[in-house]
């Protein structure tokens, strides 16, 4: 770049960098969704569609910076990309790693949408975005229970939306008396109602709905278990 007299300007840049040899997961999140599900008409509880356009676009950035990723693991329109505690991408910036990876995930995702929404282009007044932000974890443990957590919070989230979708799809409640069936119950009540109220068992759901999607390195895209196979999938890291 040409040095000029207006280059002084550059002194007012800052930029955060994230501390050295800790973990950084990068989770890029759908800007109002819901809004967006709805004009798309996504099928509900769970639109395959939706769910294997974010695993192609995941997988593409996953694929991108392979050398620093350890794991994603996605569910309905979130995604966490987990870097290695030595990964210097981008000289460990938080505003180029959350920037990029939101541009980069939002790029495919539009460019993919063909592909799996065939009989329904984009609107330019509907497009998708995606934000993104870094958290640091020292120690990884503490990013197993993060990992654990995401994992608990698809099984808490589908679960309920697979009830409360299916009692106002099948059984033609309202969305509030749908809401007030299941207003207080615990998960084994949540199964109970699916099966008695709608012939739903809930263990014969696809396990893409119930467990997520977790890509690997390698961009193998697979639903398991996390909280029981927790310590294979970090092996080695």
């Amino acid at each position: 770049m040409a040095n000029s007299k207006f280059e002084y300007v550059r002194q007012f840049e800052s930029h955060d960098v994230l501390l050295p040899q800790t973990y950084i997961v990068v989770r890029v999140d759908g800007k109002k969704f819901h809004e967006f599900s709805k004009f798309y008409d996504f099928d509900k509880p769970n639109d395959i569609r939706a769910l294997k356009l974010m695993n192609a676009s995941a997988k593409n950035v996953v694929l991108k910076y392979k050398s620093d990723m350890i794991l994603a693991f996605g569910e309905s329109d979130e995604y966490s990309f987990i870097l290695r505690k030595d990964s210097v991408l981008f000289n460990r910036r938080s505003d180029k790693l959350a920037t990029l990876f939101g541009s980069l995930f939002t790029s495919n995702y539009v460019a993919l949408w063909p592909k799996f929404f065939t009989d329904r282009p984009l609107d330019l007044k509907h497009l998708p975005y995606f934000d993104a932000r870094c958290v640091l974890y020292p120690s990884l443990p503490i990013v197993k229970d993060y990992l654990s957590w995401r994992f608990v919070d698809t099984h808490i989230n589908n679960l309920y939306n697979t009830a409360f979708w299916q009692l106002v799809l099948k059984c033609g409640m309202t969305a509030q008396e749908s809401e007030n069936r299941l207003s207080g119950t615990v998960s084994s009540e949540k199964q109970e109602i699916l099966f008695t109220d709608c012939g739903i068992n809930y263990n014969n759901e696809p396990e893409i709905f119930k467990k997520g999607s977790l890509i690997t390195k390698k961009g193998d895209i697979i639903h398991v278990d996390v909280i029981k196979e927790i310590d294979q999938l970090f092996e080695g890291c």
